[in-house]
């Protein structure tokens, strides 16, 4: 299995990634985290890296797609990949296709996760996040508040509001992908790879998605 999962912040993308990585052995990657895990190494990339994000920056697509292949490279990635949120521009969207194709890796499908503005709203204005870098266990005040107001329940770090998970920013968010990132869409559809789902229920997008990679006879 291996997938790329679009969709807008607060679409439910990290969430279906987590239930196809258990179910299935896909390895869940998001470019926060590699990119986190190669400065931690002390890789020669994580360096470059390091560099850009100690400014506040976004490291160039460039390191990002070299930072990627070395991930892909890797034995997990083998048994099947969930890109979490990438890529996220079409410039992106081509330098992946040109990796995979250097790999000779061929991607099964790309899964745009539609939900309502007014959901991710929701979902994203009540989300909390762990501090703690090593935890980052995400809570929601409505749905999955921690036992402790304030303290995680894994850890005991202080449990937070993201400062991109105020509304303002969330709005900010919404325009950017909007701008950016939703032309991925027609992207992945002219090469025949893109699924859309429109349900707020993670169950329901998994089976969606398991149902649509067995009639293409690449579950």
């Amino acid at each position: 299995m291996k997938l790329v999962l679009l969709g807008a912040p607060g679409a439910g993308k990290g969430t279906i990634a987590k239930l196809l990585s258990a179910s299935g052995g896909a390895v869940q990657i998001s470019t926060g985290d590699i990119l986190r895990g190669a400065v931690e190494a002390g890789s020669a990339l994580g360096k470059r890296a390091q560099a850009f994000m100690s400014r506040g920056e976004l490291a160039p697509d460039e390191l990002v797609m070299d930072i990627m292949e070395s991930r892909l490279r890797e034995p997990d990635c083998a048994g099947g990949f969930l890109l979490d949120g990438f890529p996220r521009t079409i410039p992106q969207a081509r330098a992946l296709q040109e990796l995979f194709g250097k790999l000779g890796i061929a991607l099964d499908l790309a899964v745009n996760i539609e939900a309502p503005r007014e959901v991710i709203l929701d979902r994203l204005s009540t989300r909390r996040t762990c501090e703690n870098p090593d935890c980052q266990e995400i809570y929601n005040i409505k749905s999955k508040p921690p036992a402790v107001e304030g303290v995680c329940d894994k850890c005991g770090g202080a449990v937070v509001q993201r400062e991109d998970e105020t509304p303002d920013a969330i709005a900010h968010r919404l325009r950017t992908y909007a701008q950016k990132t939703a032309p991925l869409i027609d992207f992945y559809r002219q090469r025949g790879l893109l699924l859309t789902t429109r349900s707020t229920n993670a169950d329901a997008i998994i089976a969606a998605i398991t149902t649509h990679l067995a009639e293409r006879g690449t579950e």
